[in-house]
């Protein structure tokens, strides 16, 4: 079975009393989701799967000021198989927020933050903004990853702050930011790729694209010039570990190219130098 790491888990859908309507729309409209697309996964449940997938590990997305929930609980629990994602700093508020985030990477697994542009502030502030300069800063000077919502979004949202062309002057700023694209860059693949070539410290993540719908651009620049700059996720359960990871293994990639994507460039973006449980 093919080893993965995978890099976006939501555990906490099902416990958000109301969703935004935003939410609602993304899911009857985009993704076409049943009954589980908001469900929360009890630890075993989870493990389970993740088992019967050959997950070896998963970074769960958590809120600040939730650290009663689920993704907090199982990475507890499991600090062998689960890291945290922490998001949600209000930007707006700098000092605030990178006192906080200083304090969640200290006193828990937090292996990188996050953040989509589209999804806060109206969408007024891409990512070139003053606004994110605290943020940059603090997450260089701790070495944290930086993952920041790049494409189209799939909600009805402002998709221009989402550009990856704005990701341009901000690597040119802060080279020493480790930043990453999470899911994908549509309809900009090739305006992302190409910034992965012009900036070592610049990654993708997959998360909620199935892989049988990634462009042959993407797939191409995998192979050769990119073989460690993306990096795998599922946007479990958006989509689930079992589709993802079976359409992973269907494509025309040598073991080494998918091995780097399914599980090597996560453990070294995300894990290097960091003590392992």
């Amino acid at each position: 079975m093919t080893r993965a790491m995978d890099c976006l888990v939501n555990v906490d859908f099902g416990d958000v009393k109301t969703q935004p309507d935003w939410m609602v729309r993304v899911k009857e409209d985009y993704f076409k989701g049943g009954d589980d697309f908001f469900k929360s996964p009890e630890l075993p449940e989870l493990l389970d799967d993740m088992d019967a997938n050959g997950v070896e590990r998963a970074i769960l997305i958590a809120k600040v000021g939730k650290t009663d929930g689920r993704a907090f609980k199982f990475a507890e629990a499991r600090p062998d198989r689960f890291a945290l994602a922490i998001g949600g700093f209000n930007l707006l508020r700098p000092m605030p927020a990178v006192r906080a985030l200083e304090s969640y990477v200290r006193d828990y697994p937090v292996v990188c933050t996050n953040v989509g542009p589209s999804f806060w502030g109206d969408g007024m502030y891409p990512p070139t903004d003053p606004v994110y300069y605290p943020i940059y800063t603090k997450c260089c000077e701790l070495e944290l990853p930086l993952c920041v919502n790049t494409g189209i979004p799939g909600p009805p949202l402002p998709a221009e702050p989402q550009n990856p062309i704005h990701l341009d002057r901000v690597c040119y700023r802060f080279p020493e930011l480790k930043l990453c694209m999470i899911h994908g860059a549509d309809p900009w693949w090739d305006t992302a790729i190409r910034l992965m070539i012009k900036y070592k410290n610049l990654r993708m993540m997959t998360s909620a694209w199935s892989p049988k719908r990634l462009p042959a651009s993407l797939l191409h620049f995998m192979s050769t010039r990119g073989k460690d700059r993306v990096i795998f996720a599922s946007d479990y359960p958006v989509l689930s570990f079992k589709r993802t990871l079976t359409e992973a293994a269907a494509l025309d990639l040598t073991d080494e190219v998918r091995d780097n994507w399914l599980y090597g460039n996560a453990d070294a973006f995300f894990f290097s130098g960091r003590t392992s449980s």
